[in-house]
């Protein structure tokens, strides 16, 4: 005869398993995310930090013929470089009720869904992910070459190229950014990052590419 303990410890060991095993795939899913650089205030740094971001740059440049230190500087102000960022949360019933996202942004490039859905049509990039940084940031290439041609806005141009990004081409063009000051420093911010990333890369980018065709050789 089965004693009480008998048959109580195979539901012990149930309810373990229903604690235990989300709980240790939590952990194992959390060690998976990319942590930001540890300097994001030095592209030098970030770039000897992770190589792989490196090429993943030199890639972008090649394909859409964009400086690197311009979607940089623009990545670092939509997401600080985080894999899995996301908009504020938007509220209803008088600011008491969660209610989704104020927008589909996500990822390192805060790209929305539908401007992530037209660059994957138009460069062929299927299956490419917004928590993805080779994807994020050729994806930021692809939009700032869009933008020199549908707007005329040089590709160096950091503080323009920002304002597209995030009025849209045409609120660009409609000038709905001299409506919003705060939009305008932000912008400005962009393009003083843009020109500090620019002259660290000009300090340590003979060494960078150095070391990224070593890498593609022998690597």
């Amino acid at each position: 005869m089965t004693s009480p303990m008998t048959r109580k410890f195979p539901i012990f060991l149930k309810k373990l398993k229903m604690v235990v095993f989300p709980a240790i795939l939590m952990t194992t899913l959390s060690g998976c995310a990319t942590a930001p650089p540890k300097n994001a205030h030095n592209i030098c740094e970030v770039f000897f930090e992770k190589r792989d971001w490196y090429d993943a740059a030199s890639d972008m440049k090649a394909q859409w013929g964009v400086p690197i230190h311009v979607p940089m500087a623009m990545m670092y102000q939509e997401s600080s470089f985080r894999d899995d960022a996301q908009p504020p949360r938007d509220y209803i019933f008088f600011g008491l009720i969660p209610w989704g996202r104020v927008s589909s942004a996500y990822g390192y490039s805060q790209a929305k869904t539908l401007t992530w859905d037209d660059y994957i049509r138009e460069s062929g990039n299927s299956g490419a992910d917004r928590d993805d940084f080779d994807d994020a940031i050729d994806f930021m290439g692809w939009f700032i070459a869009k933008t020199y041609k549908i707007n005329g806005v040089s590709k160096w141009d950091a503080y323009a190229q920002y304002l597209n990004y995030h009025e849209g081409w045409g609120g660009y063009k409609r000038r709905t950014y001299n409506r919003k000051p705060w939009l305008k420093k932000v912008a400005k911010k962009v393009k003083n990052r843009a020109y500090m990333y620019s002259k660290q890369l000009k300090g340590c980018q003979e060494d960078l590419d150095s070391s990224w065709i070593w890498r593609l050789l022998f690597g």
